[in-house]
């Protein structure tokens, strides 16, 4: 459906079909996920729902548009002309709080890679490729003047996404191993002090 003209209801509807989908997708993944469950979270007929969308592959990929300009954002604010130990560890702490504030979307994400990505192949191929050229050319770029260690740039923005990623995608994992003392918040403020000290001491220009 063309949401050119459609009316505040239209909208409104979209919208929370949408976020019925974010639930289902999170917990039963692509496969298991059906548009009768996704329907019945919604709280509308099966029709009224198809009337929205055409397929629950629709559906996904509508959502997973959304969560790739989500994740991005962070990753676009990296000043060039900024200090790039700041920089870059100011993006570690932004996908940090991801990870704490939308567990659900990087549930999907994941799935969606374990998958093999063939429902958003285009848009990682696309927008998320050509942004991570461009900054990694920054950070090529802060290399060759001396402001930060000599890493790659790639396998640098791989392990961000890994060590910030975890503690939504294995959020059982860490509650389990952490215990009950520590995995309320303090998860995530102890993986913040731990990120900062981490990405700092091996970004240090004297450190490669």
């Amino acid at each position: 459906m063309n949401q050119e003209g459609q009316t505040r209801i239209q909208r409104e509807k979209r919208e929370l079909i949408l976020e019925a989908a974010l639930d289902v997708f999170s917990v039963q993944g692509f496969r298991g996920a059906t548009v009768d469950q996704i329907a019945l979270a919604a709280g509308m007929s099966k029709p009224n729902l198809l009337y929205y969308f055409p397929n629950k592959e629709a559906i996904h990929h509508q959502l997973m548009e959304r969560l790739l300009d989500t994740w991005l954002q962070p990753l676009e604010h990296m000043n060039p002309l900024g200090d790039p130990i700041a920089e870059i560890t100011a993006y570690v702490q932004r996908k940090l709080e991801m990870a704490r504030d939308y567990p659900r979307e990087s549930r999907i994400f994941a799935n969606e890679i374990l998958r093999g990505a063939k429902q958003i192949m285009d848009l990682i191929e696309g927008e998320l490729k050509e942004l991570v050229d461009k900054q990694a050319g920054v950070m090529r770029g802060w290399i060759e003047r001396g402001q930060m260690a000599d890493v790659d740039p790639y396998h640098l923005i791989f392990s961000i996404w890994a060590t910030t990623q975890h503690y939504s995608d294995f959020d059982a994992q860490v509650r389990a191993v952490l215990g009950p003392e520590r995995n309320g918040n303090e998860r995530f403020e102890g993986a913040s002090r731990y990120l900062d000290r981490l990405y700092r001491k091996m970004l240090a220009p004297d450190a490669g």
